[in-house]
């Protein structure tokens, strides 16, 4: 049985001690009828709380953050008008203070008592909260068991970064209430946060004593200055390598992929998995996450989860505008990886818009108001490769390639047979190189003989961290689009 954890207690386990500032007022109930009053002050005896949402200031390993807490054992944590403005006061407090917010919900929803008037204070909720992210800051949800209702069809679910504790029931209608209404339960594991988190509804389930080090890690890249990149940059220059040796290197085993730079790199990562709308495709990564002190968005294309069998498909590229809003919302660089096969060659694909899904890829990245870095890796094959190619700056490891097709498939339009791949890459001006001369790529990382993944790996990312660097103090107008 899952754990219903009061607010207090998990006020307890996620502030330090004794830093919790609480910011409620008063509420009065003398306007509310006798039997709902008395119904309310029941609820306080309960509860040990005054009202279903505790609200105030705190730290979490020594950083201020504002915190919004459900007590489910007060009316089940149902929102009614005075908890909502009590929710709302805090969030615009938070905003004008400049601070995160964290908010860990336990709910049916909307106070039945109150009816339309506390319905109706969900969208000031949501109208305040879309306000604090339209401010560029952190707002971080946890949901707790059970949340439903409302509450999970607002301020429960528009966090940049949503998890849950496992086993949670996260339902829009709670299965009680479905139940009696059609006459039949609910199916089981649907309505779990595990299989949300699955389904790329959510990004993770988390244990409640491991939400501090979350909460830590994800201000550590949504608030903390850049630091002083540390690994050295790779000179040297390239080879004058044949185009196809390098196709045949970049498809092999032990090809540096984007977690790899992740994993030679990236400190404080948060992986952020689904477009949070309901699909995940992993052949796509994005991550928050600092790159040898630099705080960034990162969109990767992970070569390891990429097969015949599972190829990138449209939901994957959804998946990246996802991380590329987060990046124009927060301010924060953008940073993608360029390596593919290509994307899905499917009904399935055509019918989700893999063509559109591309092209507003490509649009969203030729719009971003903050500096964008493309890493072209490994395999560059397609528009599954374009999506994320359009940076203004573009690094790329020696031996990674750009095409319009595989060169097989090229082969095939030119030549009407595959034999003639190694020419068709040769004549196609595809190699980093070329890209170079042409003025699509900004820098090649040499990759001497012996080089390993995890070498390749530390090069590219001092490149992007120095690059990174460079411009941390850049302001929209320095970034504009020419």
């Amino acid at each position: 049985m899952t754990r219903r954890w009061r607010a207090v207690d998990l006020l307890d386990l996620v502030l330090e001690a004794g830093s919790f500032e609480s910011w409620d007022q008063p509420i009065d109930l003398s306007g509310h009828p006798e039997e709902y009053r008395l119904e309310l002050l029941a609820a306080r005896a309960s509860a040990g709380t005054d009202e279903s949402v505790l609200t105030g200031m705190g730290l979490v390993r020594g950083r201020p953050v504002v915190v919004l807490v459900n007590e489910f054992g007060f009316l089940a944590g149902s929102i009614g008008r005075d908890a909502a403005r009590r929710i709302v006061a805090a969030v615009r407090r938070a905003t004008a203070l400049g601070l995160p917010v964290l908010a860990s919900t336990a709910s049916g929803g909307t106070r039945m008592q109150e009816g339309t008037p506390a319905f109706l204070e969900m969208v000031e909720i949501s109208r305040a909260v879309m306000d604090h992210r339209a401010a560029g800051l952190p707002y971080l949800v946890y949901l707790r068991h059970p949340t439903t209702g409302g509450v999970y069809a607002s301020w429960g679910s528009l966090a940049h970064v949503t998890v849950a504790e496992p086993g949670a029931l996260v339902g829009f209608l709670g299965p009680k209430v479905y139940e009696a209404l059609r006459g039949r339960p609910f199916p089981r594991g649907v309505q779990v946060a595990d299989n949300l988190a699955a389904k790329g509804v959510i990004d993770a389930v988390v244990e409640p004593h491991a939400l501090p080090e979350l909460v830590d890690r994800a201000l550590a890249v949504l608030l903390d200055a850049p630091g002083v990149p540390v690994l050295p940059r790779r000179g040297g220059s390239c080879s004058d390598y044949d185009a196809w040796d390098s196709i045949t290197r970049t498809r092999g085993p032990d090809r540096v992929g984007t977690r790899d730079l992740l994993r030679g790199g990236g400190s404080n990562t948060i992986r952020l998995r689904g477009t949070d709308e309901g699909e995940r495709d992993d052949t796509v990564l994005v991550a928050l996450t600092r790159l040898d002190g630099q705080p960034c968005v990162l969109v990767g294309q992970d070569r390891s989860r990429q097969s015949p069998a599972t190829p990138m498909g449209p939901g994957a590229l959804r998946e990246a505008r996802r991380g590329m809003r987060l990046a124009d919302e927060l301010g924060l660089p953008l940073v993608t990886v360029v390596d593919t096969p290509g994307a899905e060659l499917s009904p399935a694909a055509e019918n989700g818009a893999i063509a559109g899904e591309i092209a507003r890829c490509i649009a969203t990245m030729t719009t971003m108001r903050v500096p964008t870095i493309a890493v072209l890796l490994g395999q560059g094959c397609g528009g599954g490769a374009l999506a994320l190619f359009p940076a203004r700056t573009v690094i790329a490891a020696e031996h990674a390639w750009l095409a319009p097709l595989p060169p097989e498939g090229a082969s095939v339009i030119v030549h009407g047979d595959t034999s003639h791949a190694a020419a068709m890459a040769r004549a196609q001006g595809v190699r980093a190189a070329d890209l170079a001369d042409l003025g699509a790529v900004h820098h090649v990382v040499p990759e001497p003989e012996g080089d390993t993944a995890a070498e390749l790996a530390a090069a590219v990312v001092a490149e992007c961290a120095h690059r990174l660097a460079d411009r941390s103090s850049l302001t929209l107008k320095d970034v504009a689009l020419p």
